[in-house]
């Protein structure tokens, strides 16, 4: 998972060996009854109540994010483990898994918005941003965030709900850096930009696809070729059960993960309009947190837009964003419950800690200002065809690089080409 800070200590020599065995999973851990039944119940309930107060629709949203959460927890689908691996030790296996989840993306993406497949009398829209400043400075911050904090925007939401209490801090963090943003925006919002460019205004549904699908194949060899000169250690493979089981308490393969995740999301686009977002909702409930405080961030510029104070004025468990989610957090919980593997941790150090805040920090004022993140910018660019989400890619790339060497300020431990902790 993306939950990755590696400690010296635990990092083990890896020496070359010409028959070695492949790593082995582990037996999975026995049920852990009691979270699992709170996790159900909260999932269920809550689906519940929001279908009774505010209707099907977000009701459907939180049972999508529900299925999010179970789905990256088992398959642990990482983007930050991903980049971080190929930066550091040139393991493309993340990035391949990548390829496929956008290739799956792009494909259910161009059936449901090329041909106006919406539901509950919404029409499904592509995710386009604009170009400029913010979103190349927005990438760059977004991905030295990822590897102080230890996870992306949908690594922390699915490791918070798994009982990774260390998560917990990157997403306050998160969360602040959200409201950061949100109270300085009149200080960014006319940085230089260009209007977002959709392949598909130009070549069609059908063209884009071919030509997001020809980049990713690109993508796919490209690694390899790296992987096969830098020759990464073996990574270790997560405790897992056997058989039928491994579906409920197991590790899926990535590649398994990354179809279900991109049948999951097509399936958030059609039902609400929208491609699935996160960071959007971390700045709600931030602003709604000092509302209980006493204070008025209604007045800030940023919240007296009209789309903005609609939001801010609203209940959070009307909020889209908001209900995937807590679903994600919640379908984490099952999953982490299901696999025996929910615990707290407690004895956090201090230089974890001060790394996840200054982390969550980073991700949330570099998300906003790029106008999304690993899943906004990235998986929901890239799936729509958009120009800016190949670009938020290359500067979260360039980010991650200077993310690996800013972690020696705290402490941290850098995966080197020798260490197979990575």
């Amino acid at each position: 998972m993306d939950n990755n800070r590696v400690s010296p200590s635990l990092a083990l020599k890896w020496r070359p060996a010409l028959s070695a065995p492949p790593p082995q999973a582990a037996e999975a851990e026995p049920v852990r009854w009691w979270p699992l039944g709170i996790a159900l119940l909260g999932a269920l309930g809550l689906s519940a109540f929001v279908w009774s107060e505010h209707g099907t629709l977000p009701a459907v949203l939180l049972l999508l994010g529900t299925g999010l959460g179970f789905t990256l927890f088992h398959s642990r689908f990482g983007f930050t483990s991903a980049w971080r691996q190929f930066i550091a030790v040139g393991n493309g296996k993340g990035l391949r898994a990548h390829a496929v989840l956008l290739g799956a993306t792009a494909t259910l993406f161009a059936l449901v918005i090329g041909t106006g497949t919406g539901l509950f009398g919404n029409e499904p829209s592509a995710s386009a941003g604009p170009i400029g400043i913010a979103l190349f400075a927005g990438a760059f911050l977004f991905g030295i965030g990822m590897q102080l904090g230890g996870a992306c925007a949908s690594g922390t939401l699915f490791t918070v709900g798994s009982g990774q209490s260390a998560i917990v801090i990157t997403l306050i963090g998160f969360i602040t850096g959200s409201v950061i943003y949100s109270a300085a925006w009149p200080l960014v919002n006319d940085l230089p930009e260009v209007p977002a460019v959709l392949l598909s205004d130009h070549v069609g549904w059908f063209g884009s696809w071919g030509i997001t699908i020809a980049v990713l194949v690109a993508i796919v060899l490209i690694t390899r070729m790296v992987q096969n000169r830098r020759v990464p250690p073996p990574t270790g493979a997560p405790p897992s059960a056997r058989g039928l089981a491994r579906v409920l308490r197991g590790s899926w393969p990535m590649i398994a993960g990354a179809v279900a995740l991109a049948g999951l999301g097509a399936a958030v686009l059609a039902v609400s309009g929208s491609a699935w977002g996160i960071t959007s909702g971390f700045n709600l409930w931030g602003a709604k947190f000092l509302q209980l405080l006493g204070f008025h961030p209604e007045t800030w510029a940023f919240w007296s837009q009209p789309a903005q104070a609609e939001q801010l004025a609203g209940p959070i468990l009307q909020d889209r964003i908001s209900l995937t989610n807590i679903g994600i957090i919640l379908g984490a919980a099952v999953a982490a419950g299901a696999a025996g593997t929910w615990k707290v941790h407690t004895g956090l150090s201090w230089n974890l800690v001060a790394a996840g805040l200054v982390g969550g920090v980073l991700m949330g004022i570099g998300a906003r200002l790029a106008g999304g993140c690993n899943i906004g910018a990235y998986l929901a660019g890239i799936g729509s065809g958009s120009l800016h989400g190949w670009l938020w890619a290359f500067f979260a790339l360039a980010g991650t690089w200077a993310g690996l060497r800013a972690r020696s300020l705290f402490g941290l431990g850098v995966p080197k080409p020798g260490d197979s902790a990575c």
